[in-house]
């Protein structure tokens, strides 16, 4: 039981220690409001994309590429999004709120929060696993974001743009730009690989002390009720459902770990920011982006810790 409570521990203490520093980045005004949006925005557009073209290009698709793993993983969120919509439309009748809800239930920080899960439990030799998922989950996310926010505004839903905004995404194309590279075979030298490595190593440490600067609990005013439903939806009720969906179809080891990741992780931050863009709940949104990143550090360990008591990792 011992090794179980460790394992989870080691889990779960790395990331939120990191989002720890920048809470206290935070608290000493180290950074100006201003300068933590230019970082975020440099972590977004640079390291992102340098990490998922580094990790697209090296990986070793015989190990890490799983059908079955990424069929999962898009119509559970597909099913997800279906779900949260019809119950999301029961609890809540003003459509100014409802997209924010249903993105605060299907949509989680999976990149940011989710990934490092699989490395701390796994190490990065593994890590590739939950990466080659990213170009599957966030256009996946993205589509189906902008679908619900342009449904319940009352907007049209355009196809060429929403394509054209998931192709924007760093993360998307430093991955198809690392897959060219590997179908075409460009040889790639050590001196350019050597300082891609290393920003693809710090993007994790520096997005998530960003993240932890971000934070501010005076941001928390949105109405208790449907905050309270989301983070309980989002860390509770959705990890419960999927995560017994995954073992009883034999999911188990990295590919339980990746699919916990998904669906047990807070609501993603990209969700505040589409709200505030598309005119839902923003200040819902961005409530429960911190309400479940701090509750987070106590779920998901539970989630862990209950995974590898029962054995599926």
């Amino acid at each position: 039981m011992l090794d179980h409570f460790l394992v989870a521990l080691g889990a779960v203490v790395p990331i939120f220690v990191l989002v720890g520093i920048g809470v206290t980045v935070r608290l000493r005004h180290l950074l100006t409001e201003a300068e933590i949006r230019n970082v975020n925005a440099m972590v977004f557009q640079i390291f992102f994309f340098c990490m998922m073209f580094y990790n697209i290009y090296t990986a070793d698709f015989d190990k890490t590429f799983r059908p079955q793993l990424m069929c999962f993983a898009f119509f559970g969120i597909l099913g997800l999004f279906f779900v949260a919509i019809a119950v999301v439309c029961l609890v809540e009748k003003q459509d100014f709120r409802r997209g924010a809800m249903v993105q605060a239930i299907y949509r989680s920080n999976y990149v940011l929060l989710g990934v490092p899960l699989v490395a701390n439990i796994y190490g990065q030799e593994l890590v590739a696993v939950p990466m080659a998922l990213i170009p599957v989950v966030v256009p996946l996310y993205n589509v189906l974001g902008v679908i619900i926010l342009e449904v319940f505004r009352g907007g049209p839903i355009a196809p060429i743009p929403i394509a054209a905004s998931v192709l924007r995404n760093p993360m998307i194309r430093g991955a198809l730009l690392g897959l060219f590279c590997r179908v075409v075979g460009l040889p790639l030298p050590h001196p350019i690989l050597a300082p891609l490595h290393e920003v693809a190593m710090a993007t994790t440490p520096v997005a998530l002390i960003v993240l932890g600067a971000s934070i501010r609990l005076d941001g928390v005013k949105a109405e208790p009720f449907q905050l309270a439903f989301c983070t309980v939806a989002r860390l509770v009720v959705v990890p419960a459902v999927m995560l017994t969906a995954a073992a009883l179809l034999g999911f188990r080891g990295v590919d339980f770990v990746t699919i916990l990741s998904i669906f047990s992780t807070p609501c993603a931050v990209a969700g505040f920011a589409m709200a505030q863009q598309m005119g839902s709940d923003a200040m819902l949104a961005g409530s429960c982006v911190i309400a479940t990143t701090l509750f987070a550090s106590v779920t998901v360990f539970g989630w862990i810790f209950a995974a590898k008591t029962i054995g599926f990792i």
